[in-house]
């Protein structure tokens, strides 16, 4: 399984419009090929700030996703709201059974 988070700070006068195209994003994504999960939350911390939390079936599955049109033009939108670079680590996990 692959697991991705990202965050993005957005202004505080984008977060509505931000949180709704994130909401998109992640309604499309969960329905892509190998897509386990997406959501999207808003930190209670930091204002502003989005934190997208995503598991996909494999790197393949990953893969496409980020070649999806309509995966870039989200990352550009949000981006213009940023107040800094958004982040993005991406991890390779197991399930471990307790």
């Amino acid at each position: 399984m692959i697991i991705v988070l990202g965050s993005v700070i957005v202004e505080e006068a984008k977060v509505s419009e931000a949180l709704e195209q994130s909401k998109m994003h992640v309604a499309r994504s969960r329905e892509e090929p190998g897509c386990i999960s997406h959501a999207v939350y808003q930190d209670p911390e930091v204002k502003g700030k989005l934190v997208f939390v995503e598991k996909w079936q494999d790197q393949e599955s990953l893969a496409q996703h980020f070649q999806v049109p309509a995966s870039g033009e989200f990352v550009k939108s949000v981006s213009e709201y940023a107040v800094e670079p958004p982040s993005m680590s991406v991890f390779k996990a197991e399930r471990v059974e307790m």
